[in-house]
């Protein structure tokens, strides 16, 4: 319900141009927010070891703090403006039936590409703990993968202050496949080492993708979505997004790992496969999405083209 909401908040709130910035301002924001939570479950998850492994689970620590978190955050939120930017300040270009019904198709073209690129890359974090925690694998302690998950945030703060100029230099739609081939480095790096020091670099791929994917793509579905259906639409955009780790990992991700383990693959080639599998998912979607960029959307115009500038 949230994400619905400041979706369309943006929209109201932000001229075109300035959303794709926006979204990665928020997201650098956000970055900073994990990167100190990541550190504080880290050193809670075994209580500053001075307990057990789990211990931050068991006695509820980690789930106190963030919901006082959240608590907190509502404050702010009740003080936000509604009712959508002055007149003066939209594109003044007018979208007539026909073409917001273009605009709609190249919308749900869109919706099936992203479906494929978000739950390819995100369907296999469910896993990726267990992953590196593997004995047979990196067999990482709590600690090491809190620096592993922080190297990630670090790069969600560093390009969510670059996402806007990369909207101005590529473009929305452009930005995207940028971000969706970022994230095909991230799974085959994953999918292929042993080394550790990969992982950090795939954590950082993987940040990378995350911040570029996500302010692009709002910016570059935002132009297509006409103003009086953004709650809708919006809420099945924000869908590919946010169901992508628990559906993806649990319906595909997840199964996979465990057929090849009871098939007799060993633990760590069962879960490169699932990696393997998020890959292909993603070459679908970032295939899906070349076409809908490179090839229908410079073939119309009005603000379905706008989308990919």
């Amino acid at each position: 319900m949230s994400n619905i909401g400041w979706s369309a908040l943006i929209s109201d709130l932000y001229p075109e141009k300035q959303r794709n910035a926006t979204l990665g301002y928020l997201t650098s924001i956000g970055g900073v927010g994990r990167l100190i939570g990541i550190w504080i479950g880290g050193l809670l998850y075994d209580g500053l070891g001075a307990m057990y492994d789990g211990w931050g689970f068991y006695s509820g620590t980690l789930f106190f703090i963030p919901a006082a978190v959240m608590l907190i955050s509502m404050i702010p939120v009740a003080y936000l403006p509604e009712g959508g930017i002055p007149e003066n300040e939209t594109t003044g270009t007018k979208c007539d039936a026909e073409c917001q019904a273009t605009s709609l198709r190249m919308y749900w073209i869109f919706l099936i590409a992203m479906v494929f690129i978000n739950f390819g890359r995100n369907g296999v974090v469910i896993i990726q703990s267990q992953y590196l925690f593997l004995d047979t694998g990196f067999n990482v302690s709590s600690r090491v993968l809190s620096y592993v998950f922080n190297t990630e945030s670090v790069a969600i703060i560093c390009f969510g202050l670059l996402a806007g100029r990369l909207g101005r230099w590529f473009g929305d739609g452009q930005s995207i496949c940028i971000g969706a081939f970022i994230a095909i480095a991230y799974l085959l790096i994953y999918a292929f080492t042993n080394d550790l020091k990969w992982i950090y670099l795939a954590s950082c791929f993987r940040g990378m993708a995350d911040v570029i994917i996500l302010a692009a793509s709002y910016a570059f579905v935002s132009v297509l979505i006409p103003q009086e259906r953004r709650g809708t639409l919006f809420g099945l955009f924000n869908a590919t997004l946010f169901l992508s780790w628990g559906v993806a990992g649990t319906l595909i991700a997840g199964p996979i790992v465990d057929l090849l383990f009871h098939m007799g693959v060993s633990q760590v080639l069962a879960y490169r496969a699932a990696y393997l599998s998020g890959l292909v998912m993603v070459v679908i979607g970032l295939s899906i999405l070349a076409f809908l960029v490179f090839v229908l959307l410079p073939k119309t115009g009005s603000s379905a083209q706008r989308g990919q500038t």
